[in-house]
């Protein structure tokens, strides 16, 4: 039957309405996209008027259409998902991008917009304007569904409007997983929309239990500000900071989708460049490595390498002897660090003054008393110090250049060297910390030495010339570059947009963009992004938040979390004491309290579990969705047995029946082989069982088997949970991130005694 056959008003007339409109998008986003390579190549083509400034302007505007055009090509699925009948009457569809018609005319209203904000925020009591809101659900390019809600009963009546569907939320949330989350852009709730489009004024705390979408809000915050404020994000781009490097995996296509690339994705284990850190340390280690008195103990121990003499010292250099003594050793350390450089940066002036020095008293004698020593000698001996080992020696020894990593090995490895730091300095560190950091030198750096090692680099630094350039001196350098770029624009008339002075002033440097923002940005420490955004925040140390605040120095901060799942036996009891150094930031809190992800019986016995344990949640949850039978438990006979290898495990057996059994009530619920299962164990049983802890596999199959720190910040459709007591032993944090992954069906698999709540 055809469109035109179909009765007024009925669903598969709307169908065929919303896909004429569906196929008229696609027809102009493609019309765009090759528009914008095509302008790009005309750039490129284009050879100017053949000098420098004129080929940097054809650069700049080829980038430019290249950049439009990529953004473009990275969205293609769910191009238009929302429609808007107001009381205008107008209808205004709504979608993940912004697009015009061929005269210019606005067709599809980008949902980051202030005229889409009704779609997400309009409700039955405040309808601001709108009388339908409908939700169109694609696949492909094909319109497969539609769902309306009348806002305005009033005007519905008035103008016959006839209703389709019955929730796109519920049916969204009721799909298979499918390994990689996906963004919400088009069931966006109202108590989301709000903190997505929050002012952006310093740091916002997002507190929010297992599946009230606090990651897809961070995600999509990131979307709205380089959306709202593209001038200020465009060049400095956006900070992502994961649980996990499967975490980063699983969101990785969320912001690609919405139209965004500038934005770099790390975990603290991998944030500073150059250092790739996977090994957690137990709570306690990571405890004390994460005090923020590192900061002064390790300041003093940069400090320390600056070391002068106890004497005068008689150095040969060539075949002459020349005395360095110890005031000349501290007139030169005063010297260097009167200029505030980095340890490594300021050394080389304090090495090159006392080769000066010492060549000068060689060079003098030569000459008679009193005779100012000839240039061509001083140079002549400056060499000759420079090439003696003894010299070089003794200015080494005064100023010793290091690595992060060496001093830090050095740190740890000599209890009685770090003693003495500890002791010249407050604030400083316990005795008990002390010992608990002790270790060989050579062991693999944890995800706790990370900020240490950004400390250290950052009173450190680097030999390069290009480091020891002062923070305002490339200020001066790069403010005089943008106005001659100003005036080239205004020379040739490229105003309008197209490329900006500030373009035209990183091709002139030869900052040329061949590589994208997002690349170069991850290549540099020193890089300060315009806005940061810190998922799973709780889990931070002062030390962690030291290394984050150094990177945005505006302060800008979208900060997800829940305190409820933090790792180990210590929950902080608000948010201001976990944020340690980056509360002083804080502007904002904002709570999310409706899960949409986790069945409602699981969810209150979650919370049960946690009240039963001594550890009740501080930011209860209401649940909007209910699962039938979505809880199940099997016991082994005979009690607690001690985690073996899986072939000698009868435990591992009994999982492997639980295993095929929900396989296969997955295919009858979602379909044949989709959706994902998870076995999640505590730490001692991930050992013994060989399970993936960092939750590589856990993206990639639809068994996964994982240990409960893995699977942090994931959702699975079904949740096979193996002696929950033991993942309680590694703290109640941990057992409630276990009980909350499920988005259908969690079956608790136990020999042992389970905790309160967990009965069947």
């Amino acid at each position: 039957m055809s469109v035109d056959d179909t009765p007024a008003g009925s669903y598969d007339e709307e169908i065929g309405v919303e896909q004429h409109f569906l196929d008229h998008a696609y027809t102009t986003l493609d019309r765009t996209r090759s528009s914008h390579r095509a302008a790009q190549r005309r750039a490129q083509a284009d050879h100017g008027v053949g000098n420098a400034q004129g080929l940097t302007e054809r650069d700049a505007i080829a980038a430019h259409f290249g950049d439009l055009a990529a953004r473009l090509e990275h969205v293609e699925d769910r191009l238009v998902f929302g429609r808007l009948d107001t009381v205008e009457p107008s209808l205004l569809y709504i979608g993940r991008i912004g697009l015009s018609d061929e005269d210019g005319s606005p067709l599809l209203i980008d949902w980051r917009a202030p005229a889409a904000r009704a779609f997400y925020q309009a409700t039955a009591a405040h309808p601001d304007g709108v009388v339908r809101r409908r939700h169109i659900t694609t696949k492909a390019r094909r319109v497969t569904s539609i769902e309306d809600e009348l806002l305005d009963t009033g005007r519905a009546d008035e103008d016959e409007l006839a209703l389709q569907g019955e929730g796109a939320l519920i049916s969204a949330l009721s799909r298979a997983r499918e390994g990689r989350m996906g963004d919400i852009v088009a069931t966006i709730q109202g108590e989301q929309d709000r903190v997505i489009r929050a002012d952006d004024n310093g740091l916002i705390v997002v507190q929010g239990g297992p599946g009230t979408g606090k990651t897809a809000v961070a995600l999509h915050r990131a979307a709205y500000l380089l959306y709202s404020e593209r001038s200020r994000l465009e060049r400095s781009g956006v900070l992502l900071v994961g649980p996990s490097r499967v975490f980063l995996r699983y969101i990785e296509q969320v912001l690609p989708s919405l139209g965004e690339s500038g934005v770099v994705s790390v975990t603290m284990g991998d944030l500073v460049p150059g250092f790739h850190a996977e090994a957690v340390d137990p709570e306690d280690i990571d405890a004390a490595k994460g005090r923020e008195a590192w900061a002064s103990v390790l300041k003093a121990a940069v400090r320390d390498l600056q070391r002068v003499p106890t004497q005068d010292q008689t150095l040969t250099v060539w075949n002459r002897s020349v005395v360095l003594t110890v005031s000349d050793v501290v007139e030169a350390r005063t010297r260097a660090r009167r200029g505030g450089q980095p340890h490594n940066v300021a050394r080389e002036g304090f090495a090159v003054g006392l080769v000066d020095l010492l060549a000068r008293r060689l060079a003098a004698q030569s000459d008679a008393p009193g005779e100012k020593p000839d240039s061509e000698d001083v140079d002549m001996w400056a060499g000759e110090v420079r090439d003696s080992r003894e010299a070089r020696r003794a200015i080494n020894l005064a100023w010793m250049p290091t690595s992060s990593r060496t001093l830090l090995d050095r740190l740890f490895a000599r209890p009685q060297l770090l003693a003495r730091l500890n002791a010249s300095v407050t604030p400083h560190l316990s005795q008990a910390d002390l010992g608990l950091v002790a270790r060989a030198k050579g062991s693999p750096l944890t995800v706790s030495d990370i900020p240490l090692i950004d400390e250290l680099e950052e009173l450190l630094g680097t030999s390069d010339a290009l480091a020891a350039r002062t923070a305002s001196e490339r200020a001066a350098r790069e403010a005089d570059e943008v106005a001659r770029a100003r005036e080239a624009i205004a020379s040739q008339s490229l105003g309008g947009g197209i490329v900006t002075a500030e373009q035209l002033a990183d091709f002139a440097r030869g900052e040329v963009d061949v590589a994208p923002l997002a690349e170069r940005a991850a290549a540099d420490r020193s890089w300060t992004y315009g806005h940061v955004v810190v998922d799973e925040a709780q889990e931070l140390t002062p030390m962690g938040w030291r290394s984050l605040l150094r990177r945005c120095p505006s302060l800008s901060f979208t900060v997800v979390g829940d305190l409820d799942q933090r790792r180990g036996h210590h929950r902080p009891a608000t948010w201001k004491d976990a944020l340690g150094p980056a509360a002083r930031a804080l502007s904002d809190e904002y709570v999310l309290s409706v899960s949409y992800r986790t069945p409602r019986s699981l969810t209150a016995r979650a919370q049960d579990v946690m009240e039963a344990v001594g550890e009740p949640v501080r930011y209860p949850l209401i649940a909007v969705r209910e699962v039938e039978d979505s809880y199940a438990l099997s016991r082994i006979p005979g009690g607690t047995q001690t985690p073996s290898p899986r072939g000698d495990d009868s435990v591992w057996t009994r999982v492997q029946e639980v295993i095929e059994a929900e396989s296969i009530r997955l295919d009858d619920l979602v379909g044949q082989g989709r959706g994902r299962l998870a076995i999640v164990v505590g730490s001692s049983r991930a050992e013994a069982w060989g399970a993936d802890t960092v939750g590589y596999s856990g993206l990639d199959q639809r068994v996964s088997l994982l240990g409960a720190t893995g699977v942090k910040g994931l959702e699975f459709d079904t949740v096979i949970l193996v002696e929950p007591a033991e993942i309680l032993a590694d703290g109640p944090g941990d057992l409630f991130v276990a009980l909350t992954r499920a988005t259908q069906r969690l079956h608790v698999v136990a020999a042992g005694s389970l905790p309160d709540g967990l009965e069947a």
